[in-house]
């Protein structure tokens, strides 16, 4: 017997891809959902240490507990925001708990993308043209924990008592675009499991435009939840019994625009009906491919309008703001799919 007679069998397997990147994408909409209990928790700053192997684990004994807990109580945000009666180790324990799945959710996610990818890989199931795409969303999903740290951290240092609300945007943003493209490829896999000869899709212009509005209005989504900026307002249309707002003008049109929550409010709610107008355009231009994705995309985005007002006027209670995120995530897994219904060419 030869060598080659142990090597792998060379046969590519595009629908066994398309499937295991959809349960990876799943999983993405899943620790973004968690990710949103986490903020609105305020349970992002409770580990205060970033260890990729050893903090898989949750403290094991009562000791282990109060060393965390003292790392946490030497916090800005325990200092300042904890109030006089300060924070029990009953309530510390909810917010780690938050956090901690977050993370493991990450770590789960980087499993189940990177074990798969290098058995497939081994065994000669990746069609021609997809190694790179693959490599390229492994290395997004590394960076995305590399930025929670850097979220995390810059809650940690000085007198901040939350995460920047511009790492926590980097951090989103990094997240829905990992499951753009993860179910991108997998539609491509798919298509190319049920046509042989099926070319990837292309990325078009009509995608770019209706994208970017798309991009500005989830980057303000994240902003409003780093800013808490979503307890500007309880009442809709009008913001303080006007359209407008007051906000900080003292230092600019600009920094009010990146930094004052009244107006970056403001400018996330009515910033919805241009992504709306978008969004309507856009579906058109899918309905007539594909008709399944067309409607995806409207009621993603109109389940996402009333949640946002819903949320507003309720006074931002945690399961409507969950909901809303929720519902976010599957909008962009909604535009994906429009977007690579167009990109499609002939096979």
């Amino acid at each position: 017997m030869n060598r080659s007679d142990l090597s792998p069998p060379r046969t590519t397997r595009p629908e066994a891809l398309a499937v295991w990147l959809f349960v990876v994408a799943a999983m993405v909409v899943a620790i973004v959902v968690v990710g949103g209990i986490t903020r609105l928790t305020e349970s992002g700053l409770s580990i205060t240490q970033w260890k990729p192997i050893t903090g898989a684990l949750p403290p094991l004994n009562e000791a282990a507990w109060a060393r965390e807990f003292d790392l946490y109580r030497a916090t800005p945000q325990f200092r300042y925001e904890s109030g006089p009666a300060g924070m029990d180790l009953a309530a510390f324990k909810f917010i780690y708990f938050w956090e901690w799945f977050h993370r493991l959710l990450g770590r789960l996610i980087g499993l189940a993308f990177a074990l798969p990818l290098a058995w497939y890989w081994w065994r000669g199931s990746i069609p021609a043209g997809y190694k790179p795409r693959l490599l390229a969303l492994l290395a997004l999903g590394g960076m995305q924990g590399v930025f929670g740290w850097f979220m995390v951290r810059s809650g940690l240092s000085g007198a901040s008592t939350s995460v920047s609300h511009f790492w926590l945007s980097i951090h989103l943003m990094t997240a829905l675009l990992t499951l753009a493209g993860l179910v991108w490829t997998a539609l491509d896999l798919r298509r190319l499991a049920r046509i042989g000869r099926a070319r990837r899709a292309r990325w078009t212009w009509p995608a770019s435009v209706t994208g970017s509005v798309l991009f500005v209005q989830l980057t303000l989504g994240a902003w409003v939840a780093g800013l808490d900026a979503g307890h500007a307002s309880d009442t809709w249309p009008l913001m303080q019994g006007r359209l407008v707002p007051e906000f900080d003008r003292s230092r600019g049109l600009f920094y009010a625009a990146t930094h004052d929550p009244f107006l970056i409010h403001f400018l996330h709610r009515w910033w919805a009906w241009v992504a709306v107008i978008a969004l309507v355009w856009f579906a058109r231009r899918v309905r007539p491919l594909e008709r399944r994705a067309s409607i995806a995309i409207h009621t993603a985005f109109g389940t996402q309008i009333l949640l946002g007002i819903a949320t507003v006027v309720a006074g931002m209670p945690l399961w409507l703001a969950v909901g809303h995120q929720f519902v976010g995530a599957l909008l962009v897994v909604a535009f994906a799919w429009g977007a690579h219904v167009l990109g499609r060419t002939p096979a």
